[in-house]
């Protein structure tokens, strides 16, 4: 079966896409260069299938490999039949496979049956949010932007993204990321947190920054939150 997945992966390779995407993503070399609605389109024909034999057999060789595993079990985990406990499985054998934004981006944000399941998939987060390891914390991070920036776990989600203290890039970026969808969708409660925090000079100036980067702030909350940027 991998080398079925891997002769249908070599068929979509586009050169000057592997160029491009090869300048978005740093540090990361094993890019074959085929685009995400074409990986999309592999893995939920491979969801529709034996998808789980698929992923133990599935090959990591190269980005898209290891794009196309996180993508399936997405596509999976969005069946009827799924159960969430074999699902989080799943996660948790992928999750060390992450070792870039791209893969960790792509793969949270299919993980959409997390709205279904939000306090276990919560309490599931919990160690990730307290690792030691940058894409594990950038990973539960992303998933929290993605499906917990509702009025209801406000309190929480502050108070768990005040505390993370790790020197990665991407999880620096990640938790100024969420906190900018955060303000965005509850600028009262994000301005008074923002005004009394633990966060680092860098991630508190990048949270302002995305803020206001945002077409949905106004210009006269943008001029408040430049106000308040550490010097």
């Amino acid at each position: 079966m991998d080398k079925t997945i891997r002769e249908q992966l070599l068929l979509l390779t586009d050169t000057e896409y592997q160029k491009f995407s090869a300048g978005l993503i740093p540090n990361v070399s094993n890019i074959m260069g085929i685009r995400l609605p074409e990986l999309r389109k592999l893995a939920k024909g491979i969801a529709r299938e034996d998808w789980r034999t698929y992923l133990e057999q599935a090959d990591s060789e190269y980005f898209e490999e290891v794009m196309l595993q996180g993508m399936a079990i997405g596509y999976a985990s969005s069946r009827k039949d799924a159960d969430i406990e074999e699902m989080l499985k799943y996660i948790a054998t992928f999750v060390p496979k992450i070792d870039n934004w791209s893969v960790c981006d792509s793969f949270c944000v299919g993980l959409k049956f997390t709205s279904s399941h939000r306090e276990r998939v919560w309490d599931f987060l919990q160690s990730y949010l307290a690792s030691d390891e940058e894409y594990e914390i950038r990973f539960a991070v992303v998933m929290i932007l993605n499906f917990y920036v509702e009025g209801e776990d406000m309190d929480r989600v502050l108070a768990r993204l005040d505390v993370i203290k790790h020197e990665g890039y991407y999880v620096k970026m990640a938790v100024a990321w969420a906190l900018s969808i955060c303000y965005i969708k509850h600028p009262e409660r994000v301005m008074a947190y923002l005004r009394h925090n633990f966060l680092d000079d860098f991630t508190f100036n990048k949270t302002l920054q995305k803020i206001t980067e945002s077409y949905r702030v106004s210009s006269e909350e943008k001029q408040i939150i430049r106000s308040i940027k550490r010097r």
